[in-house]
């Protein structure tokens, strides 16, 4: 493992998570804060996004620029118009059997979000849930069923496929899917498994798809690269997510935070954003 020394950009968040590099800046969820916001790193700029009620959690963009943000304890998706008004995109709650998730937004305005699929924690095992698409117009379909806690998603750069980090399976992996002209996943397999102690959480991908991978409880990050193998591993204190960004694309943001439980981090305010430049 190497041993760098992090950047630190933000402190006194809440539980960072969610992170996502667009218009140059970084964009992100405080969950238990219920808010997104946006820094720009070169100005120094943090901005209040929106207020979500309910545990907003993954981020994505519409191919107009609209914001998509998943609302976790009501199983919504909401989009936020350019007037300010959170508005509901698509309702997940039948579908959904816990709390929503991640998210990534392809290049056609689908959207795919996980959730955790029940509220247990391990060492119990996890109900197996939904991946659920959300086309541009709201409709909501079953894209994947059985995932172990659908976490981190990240599209390639050809949006021909889709990555999901499934926390809880044991061992932790990465799962690939096909991803069809209408949407459709296929041909799902296994990208790469884990040590024990990762369990995978947030991802990002770079231009050449290879998967920067968020580890919070082996404290670390972890490159993957197109084949499934591990071929860098960054010492990093507790990180939930990762975006890669920055003027070159090459800056590595982690969102991190001493405890992810509601109250103690409401209490600890320990989240902060952190940059590493692999």
């Amino acid at each position: 493992m190497t041993t760098a020394t992090p950047e630190i950009l933000l402190t006194d968040l809440v539980f960072p998570e969610g992170a996502r590099w667009h218009e140059d800046a970084l964009w992100f969820s405080d969950v238990h804060a219920d808010v997104v916001l946006r820094f720009d790193p070169a100005a120094g700029r943090l901005d209040r996004v929106a207020a979500v009620p309910g545990g907003p959690a993954g981020l994505g963009f519409l191919p107009d620029g609209r914001l998509l943000v998943t609302a976790g304890h009501d199983r919504t998706v909401r989009r936020l118009e350019r007037d300010g008004r959170l508005v509901v995109h698509a309702d997940l709650s039948d579908l959904a059997s816990w709390h929503l998730n991640d998210m990534a937004v392809d290049g056609h305005g689908r959207a795919w979000v996980g959730n955790y699929g029940d509220d247990s924690a391990p060492p119990a095992p996890p109900r197996p849930a939904n991946l659920v698409r959300v086309d541009p117009d709201g409709t909501t379909t079953v894209a994947a069923g059985e995932m172990l806690f659908a976490n981190g998603i990240v599209v390639t750069a050809d949006g021909g496929t889709l990555i999901v980090a499934e926390t809880r399976s044991t061992p932790g992996r990465l799962t690939a899917f096909t991803i069809l002209s209408d949407g459709t996943l296929t041909d799902r397999r296994t990208l790469c498994t884990f040590a024990p102690s990762v369990l995978p959480d947030g991802l990002t991908i770079a231009a050449d798809d290879a998967v920067w991978v968020a580890s919070p409880f082996s404290g670390e990050v972890l490159r993957v690269d197109p084949g499934g193998a591990v071929t860098d591993r960054i010492e990093v204190p507790h990180p939930y997510a990762v975006a890669l960004g920055g003027r070159r694309g090459e800056d590595l943001f982690v969102c991190s935070a001493d405890h992810w439980e509601p109250d103690l981090a409401r209490t600890a305010r320990s989240g902060k954003i952190l940059r590493l430049r692999p």
